[in-house]
């Protein structure tokens, strides 16, 4: 995403704990600086991406951090998927040094946002989302303004709940498929036909796990953060989701194997190897991509 951006004419400041990532990223015409504080001194708009709350927190509200070395007026831009209050808490610290927050966290798959073809899920005020929307339109094709700073993640966490679910759904469906001697194609015509079908198993699956291709867009170490996330902000809004409390249990399984930083269409090899059953295979998976 930070590719893009420097690509498509933004003069980009950059850090990241990962050198391999900042070489990129100053191969392409970035300046790398050593700290969040730098990028914070250096940028009218910081852009953060981390793992989840805990880093969000560190980078955004720590003695080193962004708030204390930013400035009035300035936007920071978290496009992390958190604890919908820990983006609360940095949008009142920030407030207090009269700094701006946007959240807008990314939908779609890595391979989209290496295409600059990424969906985003926009909190911001309105002033916010025209300064923003210049660098999101060089990241994305897709942006939906949400609502006011914070909606952003809440929205992302409703769209990922029926994400990573699905894909628990589609292992127990195709696991049962493969126990009963089904051809996967011909199923996969029927279900793609019908009101069963969903995007994981249309869009995704076919070029990942049915594919044989289980390599991280999104793994199963972050499908069952997000699972918590989600379960942890139902229970703070008095929702009963029982089937995501299940999911969760499931993808605390397959974390607990090899299989934790595989992708999390990979929930279906998990499930077929605990039972005895063939993992699916598409025969031709070239042609579903």
């Amino acid at each position: 995403m930070a590719a893009n951006l420097q690509k498509k004419g933004f003069a980009l400041t950059v850090h990241d704990i990962n050198p391999a990532a900042v070489a990129t990223l100053t191969e392409l015409g970035a300046r790398a600086v050593g700290s969040a504080a730098e990028i914070a001194k250096a940028s009218d708009i910081v852009i953060t991406m981390v793992p989840g709350s805990p880093e969000l927190r560190a980078i955004a509200l720590g003695p080193d951090g962004l708030l204390a070395n930013g400035r009035p007026g300035q936007i920071l831009m978290d496009m992390s998927t958190v604890e919908p209050q820990a983006t609360d808490e940095v949008i009142r610290q920030a407030a207090a040094r009269g700094i701006t927050v946007v959240d807008a966290p990314v939908g779609r798959l890595s391979s989209h946002a290496d295409r600059g073809e990424s969906l985003f899920m926009v909190g911001a005020s309105a002033e916010d989302f025209q300064r923003v929307r210049p660098l999101l339109e060089a990241m994305g094709t897709t942006i939906h303004h949400c609502g006011k700073a914070g909606t952003g993640i809440r929205t992302k966490l409703v769209n990922n709940y029926l994400a990573v679910v699905s894909c628990q759904l589609n292992a127990e469906a195709l696991a049962l498929s493969q126990r009963l001697g089904l051809n996967l194609e011909m199923t996969l015509e029927v279900i793609n036909g019908t009101t069963a079908q969903n995007g994981q198993l249309r869009l995704n699956w076919p070029s990942k796990v049915l594919a044989g291709d289980i390599s991280p867009g999104f793994t199963i170490d972050l499908a069952h953060k997000d699972l918590t996330l989600i379960l942890n902000a139902a229970n703070a809004a008095r929702v009963p989701m029982p089937l995501a409390a299940v999911a969760r249990e499931m993808f605390s399984l397959a974390r607990s194997t090899s299989y934790a930083q595989a992708d999390f269409s990979a929930v279906a090899d998990v499930l077929c190897e605990a039972a005895g059953i063939d993992k699916p295979r598409l025969a031709n998976p070239t042609s579903r991509n």
